[in-house]
């Protein structure tokens, strides 16, 4: 490339990563008036969720509407929105429903995790149910793939 024309380039350049920022508004709105609520949940067999191999894992986007690869995400979005994105609470959505289900006492533990964002707080929650059943019943919508 001719001197120039190198100048001419290095030039172009210049003025257009300094005018650049210059011509965004002063007050531009915000990307979004919601927090963000992104969460990817998993569940496995194991004692813990350091040694268990998730066998499953869906994403839950929660702001500003339900989607996600979860089965039901309008759903699990209200329930967790019930318990105020507390997950050790979601067993007490069990109790409100009145039609109590009973499980076995078989052990047989499965692992549900649940990372990522909950209305612009980090969650990082993990928690092992003696089994699928207790897991069903006691995780609510939210662990239900």
């Amino acid at each position: 490339m001719r001197p120039m024309a190198r100048w001419a380039m290095t030039g172009a350049l210049l003025a257009t990563a300094v005018a650049g920022p210059l011509s965004v508004p002063a007050h531009s709105a915000p990307a979004s008036l919601y927090a963000p609520s992104a969460l990817v949940l998993s569940v496995g067999h194991g004692e813990d969720a350091a040694g268990t191999v998730p066998e499953r894992a869906v994403t839950l986007n929660c702001a500003p509407t339900a989607s996600g690869t979860h089965p039901d995400a309008g759903t699990a979005c209200g329930e967790l929105a019930r318990v105020g994105g507390d997950f050790a609470r979601l067993a007490t959505l069990a109790d409100e429903g009145g039609g109590a289900r009973h499980c076995t006492k078989e052990y047989q533990p499965v692992v549900v995790t649940a990372q990522g964002v909950w209305r612009g707080k980090r969650v990082d929650y993990a928690h092992t149910f003696g089994n699928a059943c207790v897991k069903d019943v006691q995780g609510a919508s939210v662990f239900a793939f």
